[in-house]
């Protein structure tokens, strides 16, 4: 068994589709088909079920890929860990942010830090906090940015709580509400709200505001993206809530402070197991180092 075909079969359950796959690690496919060939006879199971329209993992290989990813991080974490010995940082950086992050400006970190180590691979993917704290548990981020109500906190992860923030009503610019120097949860409690899909952390934290205050909402618009919220309220759709550090970023809208608004805080979150190489340089250099 070899690091290059645990590559391929990783690429290609990612890809549903081996020319995908084959592309993604440079390859032509039928070398890539031959070393997942030569891979199923060694284990004696086959990986995938192919077809002419998709290719799926099988029960063998659903079994097979997380201890294959496991595999690949260890060895690259080795040969990371080699490197940082002899005062060099290599290896990648797996980040993940929330949408609405704000104690942190990720890209210009991610700027300043590709310019100090150039040899470190960094990718990013955005999505929601609980997804995140997971990705990161699996070793397939090496830190994420959350945001999550104060009555969460990380679980399985080692993390830093970097800033407490309150939520904000966001309402169309000519709305009666957006003339209110304050509102309460009850005078927006009537109006169509837009927010995110449910038991997510981000829609968590103003359900669990209105339930306290012994409120019912109107959530019409369920959306994945704080974009879409946004522009839900500026079309005079809908209301939203938001990290009163967050709003000020979005146009065609207007923000008015809550009374009894819910509280957010944000965390940056690594390994249990410890920090990569690659993730404490970058923590340090958000001044994060302890």
């Amino acid at each position: 068994m070899e690091l290059q075909q645990l590559r391929y079969v990783v690429a290609v359950a990612e890809t549903s589709s081996f020319t995908r796959a084959a592309e993604r690690c440079l390859v032509v496919q039928s070398a890539l088909s031959h070393q997942i060939a030569r891979l199923e006879r060694e284990l004696g199971a086959r990986l995938f079920d192919r077809t002419s329209r998709s290719v799926r993992l099988t029960a063998a290989g659903t079994a097979f890929l997380p201890a294959a990813r496991q595999c690949l991080d260890a060895a690259e974490r080795a040969a990371a860990e080699a490197a940082a010995a002899v005062g060099m940082v290599r290896g990648r950086l797996a980040v993940g942010l929330i949408p609405t992050v704000a104690a942190v400006d990720i890209p210009a970190a991610l700027r300043d830090f590709r310019r100090d180590y150039p040899d470190v691979r960094i990718s990013m993917r955005v999505g929601a906090s609980e997804k995140l704290a997971d990705q990161v548990k699996e070793g397939l981020l090496d830190v994420a940015f959350l945001g999550l109500p104060t009555s969460i906190q990380p679980r399985g992860v080692a993390m830093r709580e970097l800033a407490r923030d309150r939520l904000v009503a966001v309402v169309p610019p000519d709305h009666p509400l957006a003339a209110e120097p304050t509102v309460t949860l009850k005078q927006l409690a009537s109006e169509p709200f837009a927010d995110l899909p449910p038991r997510t952390a981000g829609r968590l934290q103003s359900d669990q505001a209105f339930e306290a205050a012994g409120l019912v909402r109107d959530v019409a618009f369920e959306v994945s993206t704080a974009e879409l919220m946004a522009r839900l309220v500026s079309e005079r759709l809908a209301v939203a809530l938001f990290a009163s550090t967050y709003a000020p970023q979005l146009p065609g809208v207007a923000t008015v402070e809550i009374e009894d608004a819910p509280d957010r805080v944000e965390y940056v979150v690594w390994s249990a197991a410890g920090r990569s190489p690659a993730a404490a340089a970058f923590l340090a250099l958000l001044g994060l180092t302890n």
